[in-house]
């Protein structure tokens, strides 16, 4: 491979590292803006208030800006209520349409509006580094147009993540939304991954597992499977955090020591179920231990995965027996973002082998 072209895949993967590292970031301030109700902060997208800069005082607004806004809601919900009714959604369009909580809107708090300001502006910088990344993978078109393409597509999810994150807003937080946005928030995270580790293998720093070829694809389907798991496990989390914030909701965001008490089945399965996830993941570094030396990044990789795991355990304890500190529940979202990401990327490191057409053309 020519000089020139290892230097644009290096230049590409720095900014597809940083484009990757900033998505985490800002599902972590998404889990901030959960924690502490700034959901609503900004009635509009992708104004704030019908202003690019936010007001900081409720004397900035007309008198009847509730009016205003609600009226603006409730049209483009009609407009996305038609649209699911297009799609054969029937049951989701009346949801919505019949959902009185869009109606009420919620007093002007300066603080939790600038919490959601804070919020758009890093999506607002995501896609920035999207486009950044697309510009820069344009170089590797003679490398693999593949790159490229999948570059593109990461584009076009930015975009329609923006869409989703303008429909969670008019429809005053509506639960299955929320849900939605994080866990395409999660394949974007794994698409720039893929990305970045395909560039890598042609710039031979993506190193091949040089595990027997039968260990490598029974542990690599094992592992396949303790992603799927992992990805109902965060579904299952989103679930008892949407019935967190009714019960947050209903109590005003106090007492937050008794919402665990009020919480249902779950939450229990939800807990128990990553004891479960743990305890494969375990299995598979058991079994993948006697070949640490032959790739010393993806056992390190591992470590750092089974270490993410003991983490977010501990984050749930916390939250299940200290009442739900409002901090801890956006670094438990953070983390297990952070594992399904770490699960991928080794999932794809043991993809790698000796009968690699991309290890082939490069030896």
């Amino acid at each position: 491979m020519s000089q020139k072209n290892l230097n644009n895949i290096n230049s590409f993967r720095s900014v597809c590292f940083i484009t990757t590292v900033a998505v985490f970031l800002l599902i972590l301030i998404g889990g901030i803006v959960r924690s502490t109700g700034a959901g609503m902060g900004c009635p509009d997208w992708p104004k704030c208030f019908g202003s690019w800069v936010p007001p900081t005082s409720e004397d900035q607004l007309p008198t009847n800006y509730p009016e205003i806004y609600v009226t603006k809601r409730v049209e483009k919900n009609e407009r996305f209520a038609s649209l699911l009714t297009t799609l054969g959604f029937d049951h989701l369009a009346e949801e919505i349409r019949n959902d009185e909580s869009i109606l009420v809107q919620e007093p002007f708090n300066a603080t939790k509006t600038w919490i959601e300001y804070i919020n758009r502006l890093a999506g607002a910088i995501i896609g920035l580094l999207i486009i950044l990344t697309l510009i820069y993978s344009f170089r590797l078109k003679s490398v693999d147009p593949k790159i490229m393409w999948l570059s593109i597509l990461s584009l076009v999810l930015v975009l329609f993540q923006g869409w989703l994150g303008s429909i969670v807003v008019s429809t005053n937080l509506l639960q299955w939304m929320i849900s939605v946005h994080m866990i395409v928030a999660l394949f974007m995270v794994c698409l720039l991954l893929y990305i970045y580790h395909l560039s890598g293998r042609y710039a031979n720093k993506t190193k091949r597992a040089d595990l027997p070829i039968e260990i490598s694809t029974k542990y690599r389907w094992i592992l396949g499977l303790g992603i799927l798991l992992m990805v109902v496990q965060i579904i299952l989390g989103t679930q008892v955090r949407e019935q967190i914030d009714v019960i947050a909701g209903n109590a005003a965001y106090l007492n937050r020591s008794s919402w665990i008490g009020e919480l249902g089945l779950t939450y229990y399965i939800h807990r128990t179920y990553s004891l479960v996830i743990l305890g494969l993941h375990l299995f598979i570094g058991y079994k993948l231990f006697p070949f640490r030396e032959r790739n010393n990044k993806m056992s390190n990789h591992y470590v750092l995965l089974m270490s993410l795991f003991v983490a977010v355990i501990l984050s749930g304890t916390i939250m299940a027996y200290f009442g739900i500190p409002a901090f801890i529940q956006p670094v438990h979202l953070f983390l297990g973002s952070l594992i399904i990401g770490f699960q991928y990327f080794i999932w794809l490191e043991l993809g790698q082998s000796e009968k690699d057409p991309i290890n082939i053309a490069l030896s």
